[in-house]
C-alpha cells in the first residue's frame, strides 16, 4: 500500500492588501520527514507556516491535513494534530511556565475538565525534554529569550502533535540548546512526527533536516535533499552571494560558507 502525504500544499497564495507574498506554493510532506523552509528575510517563510498551522487563511490555493482540507478542521481537531512554535511568544499575565506548558493539554480537555494526573505526566515530560523543569515554578514574563523558546517548544511538545512547526526554533539559543532542542526534533522525526522548521542557518538545516525548501520572492525555488537544493549557483541566486560548498566531516551533509556578496 502506497503511503499518501500527510501535508500537501496546492498552489498556495497570500496577497494582503494586494501585496504578494507566496504565489503558487505547492509540496507534499510525508509522515517523519524533518524538512527546512529556507529563503532570504521577507520571502515569505513565517507567513507559509502560519498558513500552514491555520493562523492566516490563504488567498488562494488549499492546505490538505490528512487528505482533508485544513479549512474544514475545527480549531480543536486541529490543535489535537499540528502545533506550532512561533519566532517570540509574548505573555502579558505572569503564568509560571510549568502552566504555559499545561496549555498544550487544552485541546484534549472539555470545558471546565480538571487536568488528569495523565496530562501533568505528559508536561513533566516536556519540560524534562526541553530542559525547562527548573524553570516550572518561575513567573514567565520574567525569562529570557532562549528560556522562553524552550518553554513554548515544551507546550507544543505536551500537545503530542503529530505535525509540529517551528519558526526559528534556535532562536535565542545557546550552543547546547541549540543542538539539544534540535535532537528533541529528529527523534521526534523517526517517531513518525511530521516537522517544519524555517531557518536562516543554513548549515543546521542541512545537518538536521532531510528535505529541503528554498523560497525565493515567495515562491518555490527549488526542494530536495540538502545535496540537491545546496549548490554554489542555487544559493548565488537566491541570496545573491558566492559560497563556498564543502563537506561536514562529522555528518557527511553539505557545509556553506559565504564568501561575498554578488555585485
Amino acid at each position: 500500500m502506497i503511503q499518501a502525504p500527510g501535508l500537501s500544499l496546492d498552489g498556495i497564495e497570500y496577497a494582503p492588501n494586494h501585496k504578494r507574498i507566496l504565489q503558487s506554493v505547492s509540496f507534499d510532506v510525508w509522515p517523519g520527514q524533518c524538512v527546512g523552509i529556507l529563503g532570504p528575510n521577507g520571502t515569505g517563510k513565517s507567513t507559509l507556516l502560519r498558513i500552514i498551522a491555520g493562523v492566516l487563511q490563504p488567498s488562494g490555493g488549499t492546505v490538505w491535513l490528512n487528505g482533508r482540507n485544513l479549512q474544514q478542521w475545527s480549531v480543536r481537531e486541529r490543535a489535537q494534530q499540528l502545533a506550532f512554535v512561533p519566532q517570540h511568544t509574548n505573555l502579558t499575565f505572569p503564568f509560571r511556565a510549568r502552566e504555559v506548558v499545561l496549555m498544550g493539554r487544552t485541546p484534549f480537555l472539555q470545558r471546565w475538565q480538571k487536568e488528569r494526573p495523565e496530562d501533568w505526566r505528559i508536561v513533566d515530560e516536556a519540560m524534562t525534554l526541553t530542559d525547562t523543569t527548573h524553570l516550572a515554578e518561575r513567573d514567565a514574563t520574567t525569562l529570557s529569550g532562549g528560556e522562553m523558546q524552550r518553554v513554548a517548544l515544551a507546550r507544543a511538545l505536551a500537545q503530542q502533535p503529530s505535525f509540529l512547526l517551528l519558526d526559528e526554533p534556535t532562536t535565542n539559543l545557546d550552543l547546547r540548546h541549540q543542538v539539544e532542542i534540535l535532537d528533541v526534533i529528529t527523534r521526534l522525526a523517526r517517531t513518525g512526527v511530521t516537522i517544519l522548521a524555517a531557518f536562516h542557518d543554513l548549515n543546521l538545516a542541512a545537518t538536521y533536516c532531510s528535505t529541503m525548501i528554498l523560497l525565493k520572492n515567495g515562491e518555490v525555488y527549488a526542494s530536495g535533499p540538502p545535496l540537491t537544493v545546496l549548490t554554489p549557483q542555487t544559493l548565488g541566486t537566491v541570496f545573491s552571494v558566492e559560497v563556498f560548498l564543502g563537506t561536514n566531516p562529522a555528518t557527511g551533509a553539505p557545509y556553506v560558507i559565504p564568501l561575498s556578496t554578488k555585485k
